[in-house]
This record gives structure tokens, C-alpha cells and sequence, in this order.
């Protein structure tokens, strides 16, 4: 299991009838009603893509900005858009740079070397920009932080805009204009802008014609919110429908060749399409150090140019895929033997700066808890975090920020510099408010599932009909369904052992295939002949002219049974671990017999690599029984491993995910009854 625990929604019988009598498919009205729509009318507001803008002067300062900026045109100044490196501050620096520039204003973008000199607004930027006689620094996508650098505009004669929407600190830096739909003084009517959105409204406050820009700027926009995981409700789900319909359509040379590069074909351009397959690879120009080549490709009009641009783009994005396995790699072998980090807390020499973040990601997913990679360069290390559960990032950074020099984000990803000194104090600082957060039962650890389903509805026009709810996203997510009791026929790593592909069995005999993504045989935790329950987003699957029903996986989990026999036994197996007091009942529950030692043993000598098995401990037992063609018990198989351990059989480490077990045995026999597990069971059962 990824999720911790699976909330399985239900939906209201009598309301998917109507819905479907609406022109619902069977599914989306299932989906529909699950998240609270039962009506048509109340299906249909919640999917309204067309819903009115909101006007872009209920941002605060946005009239001071206008005046600014309108004042620079007249004048014939100089303006510089200071951007960031990634989608979001990208394409706002693009939109609004390619807008001045049509307003005829002398305009130049300036984005931060990522590795040189990382994120936001410094003063090597800001004096640089002065020797370029810039008269006006309007950021996009970050600044809201930049007090120090905001002091040294006023000291060298630069005005300075800020626009952005990240999280504000009590303090604003001093400037003409301060943009932000965060401020805690703020008059607009919700938080839910972008970088590109707020660089948007103004430019749509600059026209005075808000129709008009977004006509001309909606793909920028739906990029930047899409890739910013945005809230899809109101506004921003206008946006991207408007957005994923130019992008089906681009007149940018610059899309319409990267997406032929990418394979995709131009007319049915989905939010998936933009997440899974756009984003990371214009992403991938500021990761690895080059986001120029994304800034060029999309304000070229030279479509040799713009092959060019996108062909680079698809190798640097391969080229941080090879780096983001390494750091993985190596940043797992940090982890240690600990069963509950609280937090991951790890720092590298030799880390590329652009990549952490992804890996933090990652980890933060796979181990269930926050995840920070801090890469050093002499006695300082730069940081990338992602939460977890819905810790938020930004608040415990600023509980510790006097552990920090410097730091910055939101509430789901976030980035600091710290001295290496203090890195231990804030691993075990991180660690203690992690572990309080998911304790306080404020945790969001589970997957939300929209309702359990039945095979039978997945028809090729029932899955297609999903696109009723698009587009999807934080807001609105793509639906999760899951089936149970599912038998695994068939099993095999592809895409270079990257992604497991599944065949699954009804109990009615009817078989489904499905994909995990991003996930191994080990990391599922399944194995050939297991029975499991799956949580999915169904897909129709084209291939060679053939279409199918394929299971996209988000999370698979034992069968009920297995799960509540399990949790009984781990209950007994944490009280024997601690040698609190067990029933003659409980101490038999786990006490193995000789047969379970030897086929425990039997196992791990045929199916170690070079001495070592490293798997997570339920698909070790079920490996086990398979194996043996028997029924295995989970806690009894961890008190094999634990007596083995005491006697020096094998050395096993506990990992939040994996057990990791070394063989050390000589060859010489030993008496597994002397170990202090089995004695201590033993006692407990002779007590009466």
C-alpha cells in the first residue's frame, strides 16, 4: 500500500439514476454523486468551465502596478520581467514579456540560473540589470520574500513589481506594487492564482480587456496552472479548459513541435497530456540548468527554431530521468534503519540541485512522511522539501527558520539553504514536528476513492465517457474506483523495470488488464497468485487499432481478510517486540514450529542476491507460502527473522518500507530455542 488508509466514498442509488436519465454515463454519474453532486443542476455548476472572471483590480496594489508600468511605456523605459525556472515561471515570464513587447515597450526576461544562482530575486541579478540601465523590475513567480534585494532596487534607482503567488511572510518587501493573491491584508476573492495567472491579471489589467488577453494567453495560462497543481474550481478551471483547447489547436510554433516530439498528436490535448508529458519536460530546461531553451521555444516564430528547442528539451528531460535514478539511488542508502523517520532528512555531496526536488517527492510518497534532500556545497547545503499527509511545509520551516539562513515555498513544497553544522538539530527539529502533526489526527495520509465499482461497468463507452468531468485536476481529480478481491494472474516489470504491468482476475472469471506506474513488483509488495484489492483510474488503451479497458493503478492492498488477520497479529508482535505481557493464547499465535523456521530459512538461502533479501515483509510471507504451497503466518515469519537475527544467522535491518536482511550463517547449527524471542514465548505459554 502507498496510502495509509483507503476512504471509500459511496454514491446515492436514486441520484445516479437521474443523472444518467441527465446524459451522464453510468460511471461519471457515479463519480458525480460520490462528491456530493446529486443533482443535474449541481453537476453541471461544478463542471461549468465557463464561469466570469474575476476582475483583476480586487488584487491589491494592482492599480499601483498599472500606473507604474503605463508610466515606463510612456517614457520608453526599460523593463526586465524577473521569472523563475520552472513551468509556471516560465510561461509567466514569457506571456508578459511577449505582451510589453506588443505594447511596444523595451522589454527583456531575466530568469536565475537554477544551479548558479537558485531561486528568486539577489543582488547579483539586480546589479547586473542596473549595468543593463533597467529602469523596472517586474517579478513573476517570486520576489514575495525579497526584502534585502527589494532595498538594494531603491539604493541603485530600480523600481520594483512583484507578482506572486507564493506563501507571504509577516513582512512584504518594500515596493511599488506588491502582488499577491496571499497578503494578509488581500481583497481578492480567493488564493487559488498562479505565478502565470497573477502575471496574467496584469496584463489583462494593462489592457483593460481581460477576454481579449486570455484569448491570446490562455495556453500560457493553462500550462503554469496545470503544472502548478492549482485548484481546477472557478476561475482557474476556466483557464485550462479555454487553455487545453488552444493547445489542441496551438498556433505557438514552439507547442505545436514539442508536441510532436513528444508523440502526441495535436487536437486532443488533455490535462494529463500538460502533467505528465508537457510540464516535465519544459520543467526539465531549469532543472538541468538551460531555461533559455524553454524561454526560446515558446517566443520563437521560426519553426526550425522551435524543432530544435523541442528536440532539446526531450534530451535534457532524459538526462535528469538518468541523474533522478542515481540521487534515488543513492539518497536510499542513506536512509538507515528506521522504521518511522518522522521525516526524511538527507544531504549529498555530489546532488544535482535542479533534481532533488523530484526525489523528495518521490520518497515522501513511497515512505509516508515529509521528505528534504539538501545538497552541500561547503559548509552550506541548498534544500528541496515535498509534504506529506498535508503537512505544511512552509509553517515548519518557519517554526526552525532560526536554524535556516534563508528559506522559501508553500505549504507542499518548499526550498531553504541551512549550514551543515545544523543539519543534524534540524532532522531531529523536522522529525519531532512531523511525527506530532501526524499524530494530532490532522494527517491526510489516506487515498480518497470515489466508490467501489463492479467489472461489469468497465465498457468502452463508459470509461470514455469519463471525459465528462474534464478537465481534471486539484479540485477536481481524476476518478479513483476499486474492486476487490482481484486474483493476480500474470505479473512483469516494464519500461526497464520501472513500471509493473498486471493481468487481474475476477471472481466471475473475467480478466482485466492494468498498469502501475512508477512502481515494482517490491515496492507493491504483490507477487504472481496473490488476491488483492486495487483502487484505479480506468483508461481506454489503444493499440495496433485495437482498443481496450486498462486499469490504471493507484494503489493495490491485501484482500480483507488477510489485512484483518494481519493487523490482529501485529498488535501481539508489537507487545512481544516490547516483552509486555501475552496471553498463552497470544504467545501461541506467534510462536513458530520447527517446519515455519525451516521454510523461512529454505527461502531465504534460494532467493537472497549475493546474501541479501530485501523486500517488504507481507510480500516476503506471501512469497514464502507460494513458495511452499502452504499457508505462512506474517507475525510468525517476523519471529523467525527476529531469532535468526539473535543468533546470528542473519543481520536484519528495519526500514520504514522494507525489511533488509543480510545472511551471515557459517554453516554452523544453532539452537533457535535459546534465542530470547522464543524463550520469552515460550514462557507466556507455559504461565497459567
Amino acid at each position: 500500500m502507498k496510502y495509509g488508509t483507503w476512504n471509500v466514498s459511496c454514491y446515492q442509488s436514486e441520484a445516479v439514476k437521474d443523472l444518467c436519465r441527465a446524459g451522464f454515463s453510468p460511471l461519471t454519474a457515479r463519480v458525480l454523486s460520490s462528491r456530493g453532486y446529486h443533482t443535474e443542476s449541481a453537476a453541471r455548476d461544478f463542471l461549468r468551465c465557463d464561469l466570469p472572471l474575476c476582475d483583476p483590480f480586487a488584487l491589491r496594489e494592482m492599480d499601483r502596478a498599472v500606473a507604474r508600468v503605463k508610466k515606463a511605456l510612456q517614457r520608453g523605459e526599460k523593463i526586465a520581467v524577473y521569472g523563475d525556472y520552472d513551468v509556471d515561471g516560465i510561461t509567466a515570464t514569457c506571456l508578459l514579456v511577449d505582451y510589453l513587447r506588443r505594447r511596444g515597450a523595451r522589454c527583456v526576461s531575466y530568469i536565475p540560473g537554477r544551479l548558479e544562482e537558485g531561486y528568486g530575486l539577489n543582488e547579483t541579478a539586480v546589479r547586473q540589470l542596473h549595468k543593463e540601465r533597467v529602469n523596472l523590475i517586474i517579478t513573476v513567480d517570486c520576489g514575495i520574500t525579497a526584502s534585502a534585494e527589494a532595498e538594494l532596487c531603491r539604493e541603485l534607482g530600480i523600481d520594483l513589481i512583484i507578482t506572486d503567488h507564493h506563501e507571504c511572510k509577516q513582512e512584504l518587501p518594500e515596493a511599488c506594487a506588491v502582488i499577491n493573491p496571499h497578503r494578509q491584508d488581500r481583497t481578492y476573492p480567493h488564493t487559488d492564482l498562479c505565478g502565470v495567472g497573477v502575471a496574467f491579471k496584469l496584463a489583462a489589467a494593462l489592457e483593460g480587456d481581460q477576454e481579449a488577453v486570455l484569448e491570446e494567453y490562455c495556453d500560457l495560462v493553462c500550462l503554469g496552472v496545470i503544472a502548478d497543481v492549482m485548484n481546477l474550481r472557478g476561475e482557474n478551471r476556466t483557464f485550462v479548459a479555454r487553455g487545453l483547447e488552444a493547445l489542441s489547436h496551438p498556433r505557438r510554433v514552439g507547442i505545436l513541435s514539442l508536441l510532436k516530439e513528444c508523440g502526441c498528436e495535436p487536437g486532443n490535448v488533455t490535462a494529463g497530456t500538460v502533467g505528465y508529458v508537457l510540464a516535465p519536460r519544459i520543467n526539465a530546461a531549469g532543472r538541468m540548468g538551460q531555461v533559455e531553451v524553454a524561454v526560446e521555444l515558446f517566443m520563437t516564430e521560426d519553426p526550425g527554431c522551435a524543432a530544435r528547442k523541442a528536440a532539446a528539451l526531450c534530451r535534457l528531460n532524459r538526462q535528469r530521468q538518468a541523474i533522478e535514478a542515481d540521487i534515488y539511488r543513492d539518497a536510499v542508502s542513506r536512509l538507515g534503519a528506521v522504521e518511522d523517520p518522522g521525516a526524511i532528512v538527507l544531504a549529498g555531496e555530489d546532488w544535482h540541485q535542479g533534481v532533488v526536488g523530484i526525489v523528495a517527492s518521490r520518497m515522501a510518497e513511497e515512505y509516508s512522511c515529509p521528505a528534504f534532500l539538501i545538497c552541500l556545497d561547503g559548509e552550506k547545503g541548498k534544500a528541496s522539501s515535498r509534504s506529506y499527509g498535508g503537512f505544511n511545509l512552509f509553517s515548519g520551516l518557519t517554526a526552525l527558520a532560526g536554524l535556516l539562513e534563508s528559506y522559501g515555498g508553500h505549504e507542499l513544497a518548499a526550498g531553504f539553504t541551512i549550514r551543515r553544522d545544523r543539519i543534524a538539530a534540524f532532522r531531529d527539529e523536522m522529525s519531532r514536528l512531523a511525527r506530532e502533526f501526524m499524530e494530532s489526527g490532522e494527517a491526510k495520509a489516506a487515498l480518497e476513492i470515489d466508490c467501489s465499482i463492479s467489472p461489469q461497468l468497465l465498457t468502452l463507452e463508459n470509461v470514455a465517457a469519463l471525459a465528462q468531468l474534464e478537465p481534471c485536476g486539484c479540485g477536481c481529480p481524476r476518478p479513483v474506483f476499486c474492486m476487490e478481491h482481484l486474483y493476480v494472474e500474470q505479473l512483469s516489470e516494464v519500461g526497464g523495470g520501472k513500471h509493473l504491468r498486471l493481468r487481474l482476475r475476477t471472481d466471475q472469471g473475467m480478466s482485466i488488464a492494468a498498469i502501475f506506474f512508477s512502481t515494482t513488483a517490491r515496492q507493491a509488495a504483490v507477487a504472481q497468485g496473490d488476491f488483492i484489492d486495487v483502487a484505479f483510474t480506468p483508461q481506454v488503451n489503444e493499440f495496433r487499432g485495437m482498443s481496450s479497458v486498462q486499469l490504471n493503478l493507484v494503489d493495490l492492498r491485501q484482500c480483507r481478510n488477510e489485512r484483518e488477520n494481519n493487523q490482529a497479529e501485529a498488535a501481539v508482535y508489537g507487545r512481544c517486540k516490547e516483552r509486555r505481557a501475552l496471553s498463552a493464547e497470544e504467545a501461541r499465535m506467534l510462536l513458530p514450529n520447527r517446519s515455519e523456521f525451516a521454510l523461512v530459512w529454505r527461502y531465504l538461502i534460494s532467493h537472497h542476491n549475493a546474501g541479501v533479501v530485501v523486500e517488504n515483509a507481507e510480500c516476503l510471507c506471501r512469497k514464502i507460502a507460494h513458495a511452499a504451497g502452504t499457508v505462512c503466518s506474517l507475525m510468525r515469519t517476523r519471529v523467525c527473522l527476529d531469532a535468526f537475527h539473535e543468533m546470528g544467522l542473519i543481520e536484519l535491518q528495519l526500514h520504514p518500507k522494507y525489511l533488509h536482511i543480510r545472511i551471515t550463517s557459517d554453516g554452523s547449527k544453532v539452537d533457535l530455542n535459546q534465542s530470547s524471542v522464543i524463550r520469552y514465548l515460550t514462557e507466556c505459554m507455559e504461565r497459567r
